[in-house]
C-alpha cells in the first residue's frame, strides 16, 4: 500500500517544524494514508485534526521521546482553533483533538501537563470512528483520554490518571495496555445512555498499578446510566478498592449500569467484597468481548485488520 509521507522535526530539519503545520497540509477530504512522521522532541502546541481530513498516522519511534503537549483545561482553553469548532470546556480542552476518521498513531505521547487539582484536562479526545494507537502513552491527571465516539483499538499503550480518566461513549477494546492510577479516583466513566447502544470499553490482558499497597481507586462509574465496562483477564494491584465501582452517587444507577469481570488476577482482583451490582461474566457471555469483533463486527469490511496491515516506516 502506498502512502505519502509528511517530515516535522522541531529542531528545523524537518519540513515542518510543528505537527499542526503538518496537519494543515494535507489535503481536505483526503481518501489516501497520509503518515507523518514525527522527530523526536516535545511539542508543545495543541493540535487538531478536522473532520473534513481522514486516513492521517502520526508515527514515531518511541513514545518517551516524542511527545505532543498542552495544558489546556475545561475552565482555560488557549488554542488556535475558535471554540465554534473544537467546542469548549471538557470537549475543548484536549491537546490532541481528533475528528478525521481512520487515524492511527504508533508510538507517540499525548499529554497534558496541567497539573493535578486543576479539573478536567484532556490529553487526546476522539471524535472518530476506526482510530487505532500503538504503543502510545496518555499522560495526565483528570480526564486524561476522552474516547467520546466512534470504534477505537488501542494495544501496548500506557494510560495515566486519576479521575475518570478514561471516559466518553465509544466502543473500545484496549488490549495488552498498562493504566497507572496516580491517586484516588475512578479509572473509567463510560457514558452509555441505553441498553441499545453498542458501545462499552473493554480491557483485554491489561494491568492496572497504583502508588503503593493501599487501596484508593475505583475500577469505573457510570457517566451514562447504562455505562458498560469489561475487565478481562486483567492484573490488579492493591490501588483498586475492595468494592471495585461506584454508582456515582445514584441508586438508580446500579441498575442499569454494566460493570462486568473475566478471570482476573492480582491483589486488587478480589470479588468477595464487590459491590453487588457488578458481577464476573461466565464463559459462554464472556465471548462476545475477547476479541477483535468488539470493535469489529463486521469481517467482510474488516476496518481493524487494514490498520494493522499497513506498514509504517520507522525512520522519523
Amino acid at each position: 500500500m502506498s502512502v505519502r509521507m509528511l517530515r516535522v522535526a522541531c529542531d528545523g530539519t524537518g519540513v515542518y517544524r510543528s505537527v499542526q503545520e503538518a496537519v494543515n497540509a494535507v489535503p481536505l477530504h483526503n481518501r489516501a494514508r497520509i503518515i507523518i512522521q514525527i522527530s523526536p522532541g516535545l511539542y508543545r502546541e495543541p493540535v487538531h485534526i478536522p473532520k473534513t481530513k481522514n486516513f492521517i498516522t502520526f508515527a514515531a519511534l518511541k513514545p518517551e521521546t516524542t511527545v505532543i503537549s498542552w495544558d489546556n483545561t475545561a475552565t482555560k482553553i488557549q488554542h488556535h482553533q475558535e471554540s465554534r469548532l473544537i467546542g469548549t470546556g471538557t470537549f475543548g480542552c484536549g491537546s490532541v483533538i481528533v475528528e478525521g476518521e481512520d487515524f492511527i498513531a504508533e508510538n507517540v505521547t499525548f499529554g497534558n501537563s496541567a497539573p493535578k487539582g486543576s479539573g478536567q484536562a484532556v490529553a487526546l479526545r476522539v471524535t472518530a470512528d476506526r482510530c487505532a494507537f500503538y504503543n502510545c502513552r496518555f499522560l495526565g491527571w483528570q480526564d486524561t483520554l476522552y474516547l467520546h465516539y466512534g470504534k477505537h483499538y488501542l494495544r501496548d499503550c500506557y494510560v495515566e490518571g486519576s479521575v475518570d480518566f478514561i471516559f466518553g461513549n465509544a466502543t473500545a477494546l484496549l488490549e495488552h495496555c498498562h493504566i497507572h492510577c496516580k491517586s484516588e479516583g475512578f479509572i473509567t466513566a463510560q457514558s452509555r445512555k441505553s441498553s441499545q447502544e453498542t458501545t462499552g470499553y473493554v480491557f483485554l490482558r491489561c494491568v492496572i498499578t497504583g502508588n503503593g499497597s493501599s487501596s484508593y481507586m475505583h475500577l469505573g462509574r457510570p457517566w451514562g446510566p447504562f455505562g458498560r465496562v469489561v475487565f478481562a483477564y486483567c492484573w490488579m494491584d492493591a490501588c483498586i478498592k475492595p468494592v471495585g465501582w461506584n454508582n456515582w452517587g445514584k441508586a438508580e444507577n446500579e441498575r442499569n449500569a454494566c460493570f462486568y469481570e473475566y478471570k482476573c488476577s492480582g491483589p486488587g482482583s478480589c470479588l468477595t467484597r464487590r459491590v453487588a451490582w457488578c458481577r464476573e461474566l461466565v464463559d459462554v457471555e464472556a465471548e462476545q468481548f475477547l476479541a477483535h469483533q468488539f470493535i469489529d463486527p463486521e469481517p467482510a469490511r474488516c476496518w481493524l485488520a487494514q490498520r494493522m496491515a499497513i506498514k509504517i516506516p520507522l525512520s522519523a
